[in-house]
């Protein structure tokens, strides 16, 4: 983490679960336990049935809301899909866009992925996107060249001012649910990739404001040695988000200093 020129962002996903009722249940069990977050800033990225009750749940613990996706067009017939708008005036701050899940499950492309990026910019909220790289590719030495491509599809038509309202998730696929993790080492040099991709793309002062988080699988036992990593500004957690003790421990560990 380097605060001095960028925030340090702790991201729940809670992917497909909880309910509003089981919501308003974690934020009183978070409220007992909440610490004082003194360097982190806090969110967590809830269903689209939930947004309401998070927001309401949520307001008095220094914990912003987030969606886990949005439709790139504004309005019109695109029966179940959410718009940019909707979401801002629900109160939503943060919007996942091209989560592994929703490319694997649901088609996402990097250019569907970049048309999202600009939707939830151009409503004045913050995009946390996603990349990261499946185990072939890794084991094929090709983890830079695919997440360097990743990046500047996603970015692509992004203005310089905006660029620093995004946030980066490097999520390797193989470690996602699957209790496997990249070392500190491993994540820390695809994170210092990335923020080398946004310097060659928007300059230096740029690159060093934009956070970059670590999503594959952090949990209380690594989220310190990962977060100690120069170019590693947080974490977007999975499961750990679903129980407050751990998500709890998570927090306090980007609050290290």
């Amino acid at each position: 983490m380097n605060r001095r020129y960028r925030k340090t962002v702790i991201a729940g996903n809670w992917k497909m679960n909880m309910t509003a009722s089981e919501t308003k249940k974690f934020a009183e069990e978070m409220k007992k336990i909440m610490p004082r977050a003194k360097w982190c800033d806090t969110l967590i990225c809830v269903p689209s049935c939930n947004l309401s009750a998070a927001v309401k749940a949520f307001k008095d613990l220094r914990i912003s809301v987030g969606a886990e996706n949005v439709y790139f067009e504004e309005k019109g017939a695109y029966t179940g899909e959410i718009s940019a708008d909707m979401l801002k005036d629900l109160g939503v701050k943060y919007v996942i866009c091209g989560h592994s899940e929703r490319r694997q499950y649901f088609g996402e492309t990097d250019q569907t992925v970049n048309r999202k990026v600009h939707a939830v910019l151009g409503a004045g909220m913050s995009p946390i996107i996603c990349v990261g790289e499946s185990l072939e590719q890794r084991e094929s030495g090709i983890t830079e060249d695919w997440i360097t491509l990743q990046v500047k599809s996603a970015l692509f038509g992004v203005s310089a001012d905006r660029v620093r309202r995004c946030i980066i998730a490097y999520e390797p696929i193989w470690a996602i649910g699957t209790g496997k993790t990249a070392t500190a080492a491993q994540a820390g040099e695809v994170c210092s990739a990335i923020r080398a991709t946004i310097r060659a793309l928007y300059g230096a002062r740029v690159a060093r404001s934009v956070t970059i988080q670590y999503g594959g699988s952090m949990n209380p036992k690594n989220a310190r040695e990962l977060l100690s990593q120069p170019d590693i500004d947080g974490g977007l957690i999975g499961g750990a988000s679903l129980k407050p003790d751990q998500f709890v421990e998570i927090i306090n560990a980007a609050n290290q200093d």
